[in-house]
């Protein structure tokens, strides 16, 4: 068993484990939310502040920070803690997802990926080991390999072929890595194989066959149907090892993230809890809903009354909606605040449950109550 990833309880009704991830730069339980903080910021909050709602790891972006400011700035800084002033553990992607998603021209081609950038239209092209040093560059404390995000839909013979790419990029990281890693850098694996089960599984065996530290489930969440990506999510982990953590790419709303911790997954990210900020759209213990709404002009009531973050504690749903309605940039910062807080708070509730025996007892209410908030 690798030492650095450590199970600690496991629940006895589904596969949902807690457990404790050892960094270079701390220990990270699992279940564990990673905040995105894709240009070396968590968008609106200062590091400390988010340091201080709990979060033991942000997930920075390899693409957006090859672009600007380019991974030598961030070196010659010291580094990515150093120069965004994060003293905690960092994941970074590949790069993978943004060059499918943001460029105006992409080509997958055997060797890596050729790729207009979003910014300006200049021409890259990135490799497996290119996405490694890059990553090198940034000293994060754990680091994705690239693989090739499959549309979705795919026919099979295309998802056959995209995720032969994704296994072949693989071992050309691996082969990288033999020559380059770092002491205490763990590097994760990407299963993909699109919307197939068996070809889930068979990509799930062969990244399992190069020994990474952990391993991504990626090309989920991608407009597929959500039974669909719980297929696919208990069809990948099924074939995963249970002593390395597993971290389903992207995911997302509270209930995706509560139905794939019970399916035996560790670790997520994903941009919703400070996205919907930014647009007005709070999570809270009674469902969601937008601040601009009219309901809210004298209603003096925080947030959420059973929330003790600092937006909570200080300002009402009168105040917000006003300050959303002027404009004003502190909207930003305690609407997302906000949104960290009660992701934070959702993953402490779910480890406890899982300890206590009772996480199908936290299902079950955590679904009633949003069926009783849309019946009111």
């Amino acid at each position: 068993m690798d030492t650095r990833f450590r199970i600690l309880v496991r629940d006895e009704r589904t596969r949902a484990r807690v457990g404790r991830l050892l960094t270079r730069r701390g220990v990270v339980e699992t279940p564990v939310f990673m905040p995105v903080a894709t240009a070396a910021s968590v968008k609106a909050v200062p590091p400390e502040v988010v340091a201080g709602l709990s979060a033991r790891i942000l997930l920075a972006n390899t693409y957006h920070l090859y672009l600007r400011p380019g991974p030598e700035v961030i070196r010659r800084s010291g580094g990515l803690h150093r120069f965004m002033n994060w003293p905690r553990a960092i994941l970074t992607d590949s790069g993978g997802f943004q060059v499918y998603s943001l460029s105006r021209f992409r080509k997958i081609e055997e060797d890596g990926v050729r790729f207009r950038s979003h910014l300006d239209g200049s021409e890259h092209f990135l490799t497996p080991e290119k996405s490694l040093a890059i990553q090198a560059d940034l000293n994060s404390d754990l680091r994705m390999v690239l693989d090739v995000c499959i549309p979705y839909p795919s026919s099979r013979e295309e998802t056959r072929e995209l995720t032969r790419l994704t296994h072949l990029w693989a071992e050309r990281s691996r082969a990288y890595w033999r020559r380059h890693s770092q002491p205490e850098v763990l590097l994760f694996g990407i299963v993909q194989g699109g919307m197939f089960a068996d070809l889930r599984q068979e990509s799930a065996r062969t990244l399992v066959s190069m020994d990474f530290d952990g391993y991504a489930i990626g090309g989920l969440s991608v407009g597929e149907p959500k039974e669909l990506m719980l297929e696919m999510l208990e069809a990948s982990v099924e074939v995963l090892p249970e002593d390395r953590p597993r971290y389903l790419m992207g995911v997302g709303k509270p209930e995706d993230i509560l139905e794939a911790v019970a399916r035996g997954v560790d670790m997520f990210d994903c941009v919703l809890p400070t996205r919907n900020a930014r647009r007005g759209t709070v999570f809270t213990s009674r469902g969601t809903f937008h601040i601009r709404n009219a309901a809210f002009k004298e209603d003096f009531r925080p947030l959420d009354p059973e929330c003790t973050c600092y937006t909570c504690r200080h300002f009402s749903r009168a105040y917000l909606r006003h300050l959303f309605h002027s404009g004003e940039l502190l909207i930003y910062f305690l609407l997302t605040v906000h949104n960290l807080h009660f992701y934070l708070r959702f993953m402490e509730e779910i480890r406890q449950a899982i300890r206590e025996r009772r996480l199908e007892e936290f299902r079950k209410n955590f679904y009633q109550q949003k069926e009783d908030t849309c019946g009111r």
